[in-house]
């Protein structure tokens, strides 16, 4: 940025020169040749053997200088504003191109600065999006986890329940069958022990109690 504005500086104040300058450089050329050629008329006058062509020649000279003379003043004055209006248009140009090309740059670091923004956008977007999801992996894997354990103790209550069940169920089956065996035992003992008229004598006090009941 620095550079560009350096530039168009230059290129401002070197317009207000270019008519200066190009006043001085043609003076200096008019006046160049002028010397030259006069230097060269004064050599071939001084030459001495040869007076009339060393005049001739020297007045050929003199008609060329003037001839120079006439035509440098009407390229200069006619010439002069044409030259100028070309320098200026010339500056102008530059002035331009620079202007462009600093608005170019400043377009093209406002566009690079909405795009990093943008960029910086779509990061923390980004983040966001794996951020959440992490949130709703780790609640999933809570909810699993609760619910499994829900399931578990689930489970196991059921499975005591019916263990509860089964063992209540076999251990009434067990009285059942230890009262039968225990009856039928007592009966073969009976029997084994009573004789019949003991046995006859204690189904008529059986018959009697029942009587008696009734």
């Amino acid at each position: 940025m620095k550079k560009i504005q350096n530039s168009k500086f230059k290129v401002q104040s070197s317009k207000t020169d270019n008519s200066s300058l190009v006043t001085r450089h043609s003076l200096l050329i008019l006046a160049s040749c002028i010397l030259y050629l006069a230097s060269v008329s004064i050599a071939f006058a001084s030459g001495g053997g040869e007076e009339g062509s060393a005049g001739a020649i020297a007045k050929d000279y003199l008609w060329k200088i003037i001839n120079f003379g006439i035509l440098f003043f009407v390229l200069y004055k006619y010439g002069k504003k044409p030259l100028q209006d070309f320098l200026k248009k010339r500056t102008e140009l530059i002035e331009k191109s620079l202007k462009e090309a600093k608005e170019a740059k400043e377009l093209a670091q406002k566009a690079l600065a909405e795009v990093e923004e943008r960029l910086k956008g779509k990061d923390r977007e980004i983040d966001e999006i794996i951020s959440s999801a992490r949130e709703s992996g780790e609640k999933e894997k809570a909810r699993l986890l609760e619910e499994g354990s829900r399931m578990k103790e689930k489970i196991l209550e059921q499975a005591r329940t019916n263990i509860a069940y089964e063992l209540k169920k076999a251990k009434e089956t067990i009285k059942e069958e230890a009262a039968a065996v225990a009856i039928e035992l007592a009966e073969k003992k009976l029997k084994e022990k009573l004789t019949e008229e003991a046995q006859f004598k204690l189904l008529e006090e059986s018959l009697a109690k029942i009587e008696s009941r009734n």
